[in-house]
Order: structure tokens, then sequence, then C-alpha cells
């Protein structure tokens, strides 16, 4: 028994120092957190179109194109955020607030958030939501809230991790008007 104890605490160190070994080619880089800037939307605008192509997500509600950039820093520039590493943006988050009428809670919209391929698994994606919130707390936000596609198992892996819960599921439904608008068109 004591045998086993001491050759199964030999492998654990073993897998440790090879993890250890694995985290140690692969260092951290040296992340900024800070608002964008009116000079960030042109490469925000880029790793967008690199990270959100609608071939890959056709269902996709929204569409990223550079007024998505643009309408949210004009709106809302406290809650665009991008991370930043050695000069180069890799990283941008995008939400605005609502508040309805008739209640007395804000809500927080987390609308985009990507990071570059190269820069997954540094943990980035979380500084930018932890500051993003922080943003959000300020601003007297009760409520947040965020969505992703049903099928995208590791934005639902990393919302989760990071404290979203309760999903629900949400159908979003397509009204092609192409031959409408003919006929309208031709009819006045």
């Amino acid at each position: 028994m004591y045998e086993e104890n001491q050759y199964n605490k030999e492998q654990e160190g073993m897998k440790e120092q090879e993890n250890k070994e694995l985290d140690s080619s692969r260092k951290k880089p040296d992340v900024e957190i800070r608002e964008m800037e009116i000079d960030d939307i042109a490469a925000v605008f880029h790793l967008g179109e690199q990270l959100f192509k609608a071939r890959d997500v056709p269902n996709l509600y929204r569409t990223w194109d550079e007024y998505e950039v643009i309408n949210f820093f004009q709106g809302d520039s406290e809650f665009c955020l991008v991370a930043e590493v050695e000069e180069k943006i890799v990283g941008f988050i995008l939400g605005t607030t609502v508040t309805k009428s008739r209640s007395a809670w804000k809500y927080g919209l987390m609308v985009w958030l990507g990071v570059d391929p190269e820069f997954h698994r540094y943990g980035i994606a979380t500084k930018l939501f932890m500051d993003f919130k922080d943003s959000m707390l300020e601003d007297g936000v009760r409520m947040l809230l965020v969505d992703t596609e049903a099928d995208n198992d590791d934005a639902l892996h990393f919302f989760r991790r990071i404290g979203f819960g309760n999903p629900a599921e949400h159908l979003y439904l397509s009204l092609n008007l192409a031959a409408d608008l003919k006929r309208y068109k031709k009819k006045n």
C-alpha cells in the first residue's frame, strides 16, 4: 500500500512538472486592457472581420461591418475596451446599456467579444470581460446579458465559467422581402 501511494505521488509530481514545462514554453504576454480610442477603430474592425464571418455563422442576426464599431464607439465608448500586446490590438469587447421604461433596472449587453486566435488561452477574454463588468457596475447595471449561437461550445463554456447562467433558447426567424419589394416598387 505504501509503495502504491509513493508511486502515485511520483506520477503526480511528474505530471505537475510536465505541465509547468508546457506552461513555461508558452509565456503569457503582457496584456494591457484599456478603453478603445478613435485610432483603434480600424484595428478592431479588421480583427472583427477575421473573427465574425457570415459564412461561418450564417444565422448571425447581427452583422459585422464598419458601422458596428463606429456606432458602439460613438454611443457607449466607456463600454468599448481593447486588449493590447506590444502596441497591437489582440482583442476587444463592445457593449451597451438598456434602460426599460417603468423599470428600475438597468441592463448591460455584451454584444461583441473577440480575441485574435494567436492569443487564445492566455486569459485575454476573461481580462476584457472583468474590466467590462467593472464598467457596467460603475454605471449602475443590475443585470448583464449576452447571447451566442447554441452550438458555439467554446463561447458557452467561457460564459458559464465567468458566471453566466440560465441559458434560454431563442429563435431568430427571417423573412426575405426581395420579391415583395420588387412588386411594391413596380406598383408605386
